[in-house]
């Protein structure tokens, strides 16, 4: 039985993985700052400082909105996590207002 012939490869498929790989070391820092301020904004709703949350919240916010600009995350995506952490924030003051 003869040998069987070396696979070929296609010069675009492996040029695609190199831009991917490149692209996901760009992104893992920004989808991990994000990731910690949530994680931040929602120690500062369990602590009920409303001062922290607003500060925290504001700079979340900021920084979800820079990785949509720079096409990290879906605009969806990021309303959806900025919905999620704003709801939980206002709760949170709301009732430590009253």
């Amino acid at each position: 039985m003869p040998a069987k012939a070396a696979k070929k490869k296609n010069l675009s498929v492996i040029k695609r993985a190199r831009q991917a790989e490149k692209r996901n070391l760009r992104n893992v820092p920004v989808r991990s700052k994000i990731k910690t301020l949530s994680k931040k904004v929602e120690g500062a709703i369990s602590g009920k400082n409303k001062e922290q949350i607003e500060k925290l919240l504001r700079e979340t916010t900021k920084t979800i909105y820079s990785a949509v600009s720079k096409g990290i995350l879906h605009k969806n995506t990021a309303a959806r996590k900025i919905s999620r952490l704003a709801r939980l924030a206002g709760a949170a003051i709301k009732v430590s207002a009253a």
